[in-house]
C-alpha cells in the first residue's frame, strides 16, 4: 500500500472491540435480502460476506426492524429479530460465522422506525405513528398519531429484546438507528416534531430520554463491553417542511442546529454510546443524508470535526470518502477516526483491498445516482447498483469462466458496449470492440463536463483502463460494416450504437446559429458568449445544463412541457430530485412548467402555457441561446441494417441502440449478455 495510506489499516476500537482496520461498510437498506420470517435469506448473507472478502473492518447492516406492529411493514421486507428469534439467529449466526471467517466484524443495526418520514403505501394508515400528531413528509394528507407513552416503553423492550438476539446471533454489536435523518427516535428529539407533555417531551433531556434509555436497557442486558453505536445526524439543514438548506446557503435552522448537536453528542457518550456514525440531514433535506453528485466528496468533514472536539469516543465519517488520500486526511487531521463507505462498496465491494494493495485506480466508480440502490428498492424492493449489476445477487450473478471460448465483436464504445466487452473478456472470449470515435464513453462524455458530473467522467476512465487491463482490442476511428465485422470472422456481434439527441421536425428555427444541443453545449460552454440562455427541456440533462450555465453566471430560463422537472419525484431517487430542483431555485433559474415551444425567433423563443387553447396567448422570450435537450432517441440504424445479415452465431443489440434509457441500463444490458455467452 500507499505510505500516506498506512494510517487507514490501523486497528481501532469502539470500546473493547478491536477492528482490523479504519474502514467500515455505512449502513444501507437491504430489501430483497430477507424472508417471510424477517431472516436473512441467502441473497442478504452473500450481499454481506462479499462486502467482507472486499476486506471492511467492521459491517454495520441495514436498517433491522425492532419490532413489526405499531408501524407494520410487509413482509418480507426488512430484518426484524422478534419476528421469529429462531429462525432469525439460525440465518444471522451462518452469516456472521462466515464474516469473522475475513476478520470483519459486524454490528445489527436496530431502528424505531420512521414515524412521520414513512414513504406513503409501506404501511397500513392505521399504522402511521409519531412522537406528537404530525402530517406525513411526503403526503401531507395523511395524519401520524402521537405514541403513547407506553407504546414508547415498548419501543424501548423492543430494542433490549432485539440487541439479545442479534448477540446470540454471533453480531460484535449493534448501532441504534436513529438519532439522525428524521426517522421516528430522531423526531423525539426535536422540538420542531415534538410536543408531547409526557417524560419524553419538552426538555432537553426528555427529548433525548428514548435514546438515552435504549442504551442504557441494552447495556443491562447485553453486558456493559457489548458495544452499541449510534446512527447521528449532529446537524438537521432544515429550514421548513421538506425544505433543506443547500451547502452554502444562509437560512435559519428548525431543526438540530449544532450547538444543541454537539451538546447531544456528548450527552449521548455519557449515557453509553460507545461510538458516534456522524453524518447531518433529515427527510425533510433527505440529500443530505443521500448524497447525490451535486456535493463534493467528504461534506461531513466540517460536522465529523466539530463533533470529534467534543466526544472521546469514536467518529465514524461517511460522506462520498472513496478516496484514499481523502480519507487519509480526515483521520490524521483529527476530524473522524474511522471511514465508513456505503455506495461505494455497492459499487465495488472490493474498494478497501484494492486501496491495501496501492491500485485505487482499478476502483470502480459509484455516481451516486441512486438509480440501483434507492431507486431500485423503491421500484421493485432489491437493492442493487447502477454500476454492478450483480450488487444484491451475488451468487446468481457471479462470472464462470466460458465452456467454449468464442470470437466477440462489440459495436460501439459507450459504457454499455464497454461493461460487454469486459465481461466476455474476463470470462475467456477473445473480445474486439469497435468505435467510430477518437474517443471511449458515447454519451456519458458530454454528460460527464459539468463540474458536480465528475463521478460520470470518472466512470469513463475506469472503463478505459478495464478495456486495457481485461485485454480488450479496441479500434478507435472505426466505422463498423458489414465488411469489416464479417472479416473477423466472429462467433457474437453485439450492437451497442447508443443513442442521439433528438430534434423534431416541427420545429421552426432550430437550424439558426445561436441554437445548439444540450450535447454540444456540454462539450463547448466556451460557445454561450452571450448572458442569456434558454434551455429547452426540464428533463436530467436539461435540468443539469441549466444548472451549470446559472453557476457559471448565466441568466437562465428553463422551458418544459409537462408539470414538473425531471419527470417528478418518482422518475428518479426523491434526494437527487430534491436537491436539483433546490439548486435551480438557489442559482435564480427561471423555470418555466407546463410551457410548451412553438418556434425559435432570432431573438429568442415564442411559447405559450399549457393553458393557453391551441397555441393562442403566445409569448415571447428573449434569448441570446437556445439549447435543446428534448430527449434522446436510439441509434439502432446499423443494427436494424446488419443484424439478419451476418453471418454470425449470436447477434445482440443492447443499452441505448435498443431503447434511450440511462447509464444503469446500458450497462445492466452488456453484463447480461456477456454473461451468458
Amino acid at each position: 500500500m500507499k505510505q500516506e495510506h498506512r494510517v487507514l489499516f490501523e486497528s481501532m476500537q469502539i470500546g473493547q472491540l478491536k477492528l482490523k482496520n479504519r474502514y467500515s461498510m455505512a449502513p444501507m437498506g437491504t430489501l430483497g435480502c430477507v424472508d417471510g420470517d424477517g431472516a436473512y435469506n441467502k441473497r442478504g448473507q452473500d450481499y454481506y460476506i462479499a462486502r467482507a472478502r472486499g476486506g471492511v473492518g467492521l459491517i454495520i447492516t441495514g436498517v433491522q426492524m425492532v419490532e413489526n406492529e405499531l408501524e407494520q411493514f410487509p413482509m418480507p421486507s426488512l430484518p426484524c429479530p422478534t419476528v421469529n428469534p429462531v429462525a432469525y439467529v439460525r440465518s444471522a449466526r451462518e452469516m456472521t460465522e462466515r464474516i469473522h471467517s475475513y476478520g470483519t466484524k459486524i454490528f445489527a443495526q436496530l431502528t424505531a422506525g420512521w414515524g412521520r418520514s414513512c414513504i406513503p403505501g409501506f404501511t397500513p394508515l392505521d399504522k402511521s405513528i409519531a412522537p406528537s400528531a404530525a402530517p406525513n413528509r411526503f403526503d401531507p394528507s395523511i395524519e401520524h398519531r402521537e405514541l403513547t407513552t407506553e407504546e414508547v416503553k415498548y419501543f424501548i423492550s423492543k430494542f433490549v429484546e432485539s440487541a439479545a438476539i442479534a448477540q446470540k446471533a454471533g453480531f460484535d454489536g449493534v448501532e441504534i438507528h436513529a438519532v439522525h435523518e428524521g426517522y421516528l427516535l430522531d423526531q423525539f428529539t426535536m422540538k420542531f416534531f415534538n410536543k408531547r407533555t409526557d417524560e419524553y417531551g419538552g426538555s432537553f433531556e426528555n427529548r433525548y430520554r428514548f435514546a438515552v434509555e435504549i442504551v442504557e436497557g441494552i447495556k443491562a442486558v447485553c453486558g456493559k463491553h457489548f458495544p452499541v453505536s449510534l446512527r447521528y445526524s449532529v446537524k438537521g439543514n432544515m429550514k421548513a417542511y421538506g425544505q433543506g438548506i443547500l451547502p452554502g446557503e444562509e437560512a435559519e435552522e428548525v431543526g438540530r442546529d449544532m450547538e444543541e448537536g454537539l451538546k447531544a453528542a456528548k450527552y449521548l457518550q455519557d449515557a453509553g454510546y460507545d461510538a458516534l456514525n456522524v453524518d447531518a440531514g433529515t427527510y425533510d433535506s433527505w440529500y443530505w443524508n443521500h448524497p447525490p453528485n451535486y456535493f463534493q466528496p467528504g461534506m461531513y468533514k466540517p460536522y465529523c470535526k466539530a463533533v470529534s472536539e467534543v466526544v472521546d469516543i469514536p467518529v465514524l465519517m461517511a460522506g462520498r470518502m472513496e478516496n484514499p488520500d481523502l480519507a487519509s486526511h480526515a483521520v490524521e487531521n483529527g476530524i473522524c477516526d474511522g471511514i465508513s463507505m456505503g455506495r461505494p462498496l455497492l459499487a465495488d465491494p472490493e474498494v478497501v483491498n484494492k486501496i491495501r494493495r496501492g491500485r485505487f485506480e482499478e476502483v470502480r466508480p459509484c455516481l451516486s445516482c441512486h438509480l440501483g440502490c434507492l431507486g431500485r428498492m423503491a421500484e421493485v424492493g432489491n437493492i442493487s447498483c447502477a454500476v454492478n449489476p450483480s450488487c444484491g445477487r451475488e451468487e446468481e450473478y457471479a462470472l464462470t469462466p466460458a465452456f467454449k471460448p468464442k470470437k466477440v465483436v462489440v459495436i460501439g464504445g459507450g459504457v454499455g458496449g464497454m461493461e460487454a466487452a469486459r465481461i466476455a473478456s474476463e470470462r475467456g472470449h477473445s473480445v474486439i470492440l469497435m468505435e467510430k470515435a477518437s474517443e471511449l464513453g458515447g454519451n456519458v462524455i458530454p454528460g460527464g463536463q459539468p463540474p458536480f458530473k465528475h463521478d460520470d467522467k470518472q466512470l469513463v476512465v475506469w472503463y478505459s483502463g478495464e478495456m486495457e487491463r481485461k485485454a480488450v482490442e479496441v479500434r478507435m476511428n472505426t466505422l463498423a460494416t458489414k465488411e469489416n465485422i464479417e472479416a473477423e470472422n466472429a462467433d457474437v456481434v453485439i450492437f451497442a450504437t447508443g443513442s442521439r439527441p433528438t430534434q423534431p421536425a416541427w420545429l421552426k428555427g432550430a437550424d439558426k446559429p445561436h441554437v445548439m444541443t444540450a450535447e454540444k453545449m456540454l462539450m463547448n460552454p466556451e460557445l454561450i458568449t452571450g448572458d442569456k440562455l434558454t434551455v429547452i427541456g426540464g428533463g436530467l440533462v436539461g435540468s443539469e445544463a441549466a444548472l451549470w450555465m446559472a453557476q457559471r453566471g448565466k441568466s437562465v430560463t428553463l422551458i418544459e412541457a409537462s408539470d414538473d422537472l425531471i419527470g417528478g419525484p418518482h422518475k428518479t431517487c426523491f434526494a437527487n430530485y430534491q436537491m436539483l430542483k433546490e439548486l435551480l431555485e438557489f442559482e435564480n433559474v427561471d423555470v418555466k412548467t407546463s410551457t410548451y415551444l412553438d418556434f425559435i425567433t432570432d431573438t429568442g423563443i415564442m411559447m405559450h402555457s399549457a393553458q393557453a387553447a391551441d397555441g393562442a396567448e403566445l409569448q415571447e422570450l428573449e434569448s441570446d441561446h437556445v439549447v435543446l435537450a428534448m430527449g434522446y432517441k436510439a441509434e439502432h440504424g446499423l443494427f436494424d441494417e446488419l443484424a439478419n445479415e451476418l453471418d454470425v452465431d449470436e447477434v445482440f443489440n443492447i443499452g441505448d441502440s435498443q431503447q434511450a434509457r440511462t447509464i444503469m441500463t446500458a450497462i445492466w444490458d452488456g453484463y447480461e449478455v456477456a454473461r451468458s455467452l
